[in-house]
């Protein structure tokens, strides 16, 4: 590994939070690390009868869903009172609001991947709301701290956690790479479409590919793999509506193909790289990102190719 350290390499432009997997994201000017990721990141779930989790891939309606959360839900510390709510909003529906404090009852045999187990079921209300604005049974739940434990893919890193995230707490993209892509584009497509965690500005395009540990905010940061991406950037976020772009144009220079022509072929396109927060599993004060901070590059691998996948 190349130890790189001195100017900072980049700067963090935009923090995005997801409450409810595969709805809209919160941008937000800063964001308190716990132990799974950004505070409030992932922590709730839309299932279906059996407890299946339904995600974009199946669901492109739940593009339409836009969430809301106290500002200060990202201050340090903060803790919600009996007037904190998760605020849920879609065309033609009225607003959900979801109290902030823990349900009680609990639903059993609910399965993300290859995960299952418990989670907190939000009531009646919400998977009324829900099963009507996809036109099929649903119900609402919350991931449960106190029960339950989602390990990563201990291939790539062990001892990290996440709630209902696809497989690891943070997903880091640059502007670099997004413009790089949208200058291929005859539509260009906005970062929406990928649902990055922290975009950073300032660095070359796909140089987050070779970061193998980075420095925001006195936090370190490991870079596990290269993010292969599923159907969803194909669907375009305001309309729910998908199309061929802009996977068809990613395919012709960050396959697997292009990128890592001597290791197994398996068709996956690469946009982003998943890390962990190594900090966080320390306990302390002053765990937050926030906009602004800069980038340390500490350790780099010589090529996308070599960088795990």
């Amino acid at each position: 590994m190349a130890e790189v350290i001195g100017a900072p390499a980049a700067q963090v432009k935009s923090i995005f939070v997801y409450p409810i997997k595969s709805c809209r994201g919160i941008s937000v000017s800063q964001a308190p690390i716990t132990s799974t990721g950004f505070r409030w990141d992932r922590q709730w779930l839309v299932v279906n009868s059996k407890g299946r989790a339904y995600t974009q891939r199946v669901e492109p309606k739940f593009a339409l869903v836009e969430v809301a959360l106290p500002t200060e839900a990202f201050s340090e510390g903060w803790e919600p009172n009996n007037d904190s709510y998760l605020v849920i909003r879609a065309p033609g529906m009225d607003p959900l609001n979801i109290p902030l404090s823990n349900p009680s009852v609990v639903s059993d045999g609910v399965s993300v991947w290859e995960w299952s187990g418990s989670a907190l079921d939000e009531g009646a209300e919400a998977a009324m709301w829900f099963s009507t604005h996809l036109g099929k049974p649903s119900r609402l739940v919350r991931f449960s701290e106190v029960k339950e434990m989602r390990v990563v893919d201990p291939n790539y890193a062990q001892g990290y956690n996440v709630m209902f995230s696809d497989g690891y707490p943070y997903l880091v993209l640059s502007q670099g790479s997004l413009n790089a892509l949208n200058s291929l584009l005859k539509e260009s497509v906005p970062v929406n479409r990928f649902r990055p965690n922290v975009l950073v500005d300032g660095c070359e395009p796909f140089a987050e590919d070779l970061w193998k540990e980075i420095q925001i905010n006195k936090l370190t940061f490991e870079g596990v793999k290269l993010c292969s991406r599923c159907k969803v950037p194909t669907i375009n976020q305001e309309t729910a509506v998908a199309g061929s772009e802009p996977t068809e144009t990613l395919l012709q220079f960050r396959s697997d193909k292009a990128l890592r022509p001597n290791k197994k072929q398996q068709g996956k396109v690469y946009f982003g790289q998943n890390m962990v927060c190594s900090d966080a599993l320390s306990h302390g004060k002053g765990k937050i990102v926030k906009v602004g901070d800069p980038v340390y590059v500490h350790k780099v691998v010589p090529s996308s190719a070599e960088a795990p996948a």
